[in-house]
């Protein structure tokens, strides 16, 4: 009834892996974000690591087909959903406890570096979504994809060549509608105040 949604701030751990329902055939990713508290040390003049946040995010539909082509171990994400706990008891006994997330919106954290987005062509949709086992995503048996089933994987329709920044397009040095990069004058050009 009370849904608890929150924003993760933090870097990727492991690589988005995919699945699908045996049951609905629907594509889940699902991947580890670790999120760190810092504060700065005024008598060390540095900063310290505080408490670690690790989650297991989860993303169905075409979110979990833009995070498989999207994002990668190391990136640095924000990441949006309904946050819980899933309860569990180990072989040994034990009583554990696992933080997850189900994904509503994932995105490269800007503020710690450039990206580029490339608009998805319409597709059929697919789902996929898992909860605390690796082969079992709400309740539904899955099965690991093959290798020609995966929609897209890291990279893929991605431009070879490197995007223009941010200062070249403002200064009309890039055609944005064709995308490409002009030569520039260089007897024309003005260095940019500071």
């Amino acid at each position: 009834m009370f849904e608890t949604n929150i924003a993760v701030v933090g870097n990727v751990l492991t690589a988005p892996e995919w699945r699908r329902t045996t049951t609905h055939n629907q594509l889940v990713a699902n991947f580890r974000v670790a999120s760190t508290a810092r504060r700065f040390d005024r008598e060390t003049n540095r900063w310290i690591d505080g408490d670690v946040l690790r989650i297991r995010v989860t993303a169905w539909r075409r979110l979990a087909e833009g995070v498989a082509s999207s994002i990668t171990v190391g990136d640095p994400v924000v990441v949006y959903g309904r946050i819980f706990t899933r309860d569990w008891i180990d072989d040994d006994n034990n009583n554990r406890v696992s933080y997850e997330m189900e994904a509503l919106a994932v995105g490269h954290d800007l503020a710690r570096g450039r990206t580029r987005l490339y608009r998805n062509k319409p597709v059929p949709q697919s789902t996929l979504e898992g909860p605390d086992s690796e082969t079992v995503v709400r309740g539904e048996p899955t099965d690991a994809l093959l290798d020609g089933e995966a929609p897209v994987r890291f990279g893929d329709g991605m431009p070879d060549e490197v995007a223009p920044t941010f200062l070249e397009v403002v200064a009309g040095i890039v055609d944005e509608a064709a995308e490409t990069v002009a030569q520039p004058d260089p007897t024309s050009r003005e260095p940019i105040a500071a």
